[in-house]
């Protein structure tokens, strides 16, 4: 077990929170810290996602660590090896150790005057509560719940005889053959699901309210593996990386610069995947325009070739609602089934449920403002675990870990104790993601906002946040750098 006090608590051992606890090892290795999960083990999302087929979403050659060079041959991977990619490097820089399991954050109580966060913790193995102090907070927790998925409501919903199921929470004993399997969804999840389980089940359909664009993408990097075969890895892995970055970073930005071109092309790739004559518009050509919502991939295009095979169907349509052996479209179909899965998003849940306080007053997150997208105005010594929904999460809280113990250093070069970011001058204010899916619709007014510009704007751009957090100036306006409250009061009195 830690001590009681250490110098940064990081809450979360998902893949930000171990590679936080990685980067405190490399970069700040003098500092103390503990890393508390809620669950009974490590690995946060790819530990507690099982359901079938479950893989990445983005090239793993950003999606893992800068320091930990991913070397399995799959670069868009399935959970399992992800989870054994985590564990392995929490491990290879001792950082397991570190790790308290069944702790869970109830709430945070930050003190001017000694400059610490007082954190109130629930054991969820003993259903103790303790307490533990540290100079720094560093929330690694993800943006969404854990303990349940978004699963609305169906009329007649309870009449339904067969199963229903929210992949958040995939049973073990789920046998699906013979079945009659319907997905509710359209998103990631729904793409993944859908072609492991035709690969199961007796009839597999994708019922979407509307469509999503989907890129098919090969899960092996043949340019990856010929650099792995000719130079050492310390040269490869760098320059596997950043082909991933930049090309990920220019479709991102074309498709902002000329969604109309990006649109044709993404149809006219859909298209020659399908059978000719397939209804391309109705199930793959979304209204809205590309990364307007996250763009979804399809590894090694599994889910149009099992609709092409005939495996799976996609049917575009509302929900009017549940029968006892199926669902009952608004178009007048009946969808019969035995199971129905309802991939119908996460909730989101910031800061894993914890509250904050600040001297005693409650901290309205919504109302903060992100200071280089990780601090929270008017928050000391806090920075939040925020990646990208344009690219890889990882390659974002990468940068955010190294730029936390930069201030670290900075606190103690300085002989200061407290960093507070300031909020933007003005008063201009935007949603801290800018897509328009349906979870953040759901949940936008629960996270903090940002200003207009940097470095209070998030731009979703990897080589703007290098500069800003690898590279940029560890002081500047936006951010107050200073001592505890106690220290200055006994510097005044001598």
């Amino acid at each position: 077990m830690a001590p009681d006090h250490v110098d940064v608590l990081i809450v979360g051992a998902g893949l930000s929170g171990i590679g936080a606890a990685c980067q405190l090892r490399r970069h700040c290795p003098d500092k103390t810290f503990a890393v508390l999960e809620a669950r009974d083990c490590i690995g946060g999302t790819w530990d507690l996602f099982r359901y079938p087929g479950v893989r990445s979403d983005s090239d793993m050659s950003t999606f893992g660590y800068s320091f930990a060079p991913w070397q399995a041959p799959k670069v868009i991977a399935e959970g399992a090896t992800i989870l054994d990619y985590l564990r392995r490097t929490a491990d290879e820089h001792d950082v397991t150790r570190h790790v308290r399991l069944r702790h869970r954050v109830l709430r945070a109580d930050w003190d001017s005057r000694q400059a610490r966060w007082t954190v109130l913790v629930r054991r969820d193995d003993t259903a103790e509560t303790l307490t533990l102090t540290c100079s720094f907070l560093y929330a690694c927790t993800g943006y969404y719940r854990y303990d349940a998925g978004y699963a609305p409501q169906f009329t007649g919903q309870e009449q339904f005889t067969g199963r229903i199921v929210h992949p958040q929470h995939w049973p073990a004993d789920l046998d699906l053959r013979d079945r009659r399997v319907v997905v509710i969804g359209s998103g990631a999840t729904a793409i993944t699901l859908v072609p492991a389980l035709a690969r199961q089940a007796a009839e597999v359909t994708m019922l979407q309210r509307s469509p999503t664009y989907v890129l098919a993408h090969s899960s092996d990097d043949a340019l990856a593996d010929t650099l792995r075969r000719r130079l050492p890895e310390r040269l490869a892995y760098p320059l596997i990386r950043w082909k991933s970055i930049l090309l990920v970073t220019a479709i991102y930005q074309l498709s902002r610069w000329a969604p109309g071109l990006v649109r044709r092309a993404l149809r006219r790739r859909t298209a020659r995947a399908l059978p000719a004559g397939y209804d391309v518009d109705r199930h793959f050509n979304p209204r809205y325009d590309p990364w307007d919502q996250r763009l979804c991939v399809d590894p090694d295009g599994d889910l149009f070739a099992a609709v092409s095979a005939g495996r799976a169907t996609v049917v575009t349509d509302t929900i009017d609602r549940f029968t006892t052996d199926g669902i009952a479209l608004n178009s007048g179909v009946h969808l019969p089934a035995d199971v129905v899965v309802t991939a119908t998003g996460l909730d989101l849940l910031l800061l894993g449920g914890m509250t904050l306080r600040v001297d005693g007053v409650d901290v309205d997150v919504a109302q903060t403002v992100a200071y280089k997208g990780t601090l929270l105005s008017g928050v000391p010594n806090f920075a939040l675990a925020f990646g990208y929904t344009n690219a890889s999460w990882t390659l974002r809280t990468d940068l955010v870990a190294e730029y936390v113990c930069r201030l670290l250093r900075h606190l103690d070069r300085t002989g200061t104790q407290v960093v507070t970011p300031l909020a933007p001058p003005d008063d201009r204010r935007a949603p801290l993601v800018g897509l328009t899916s349906g979870y953040v619709r759901r949940g936008v007014d629960r996270l903090p906002r940002q200003g207009h510009r940097a470095p209070w704007r998030v731009r979703q751009n990897y080589l703007r946040d290098l500069l800003l957090l690898r590279f940029g100036r560890v002081t500047d306006p936006g951010v107050r750098f200073s001592r505890a409250d106690s220290a200055l009061r006994r510097s005044v009195d001598a």
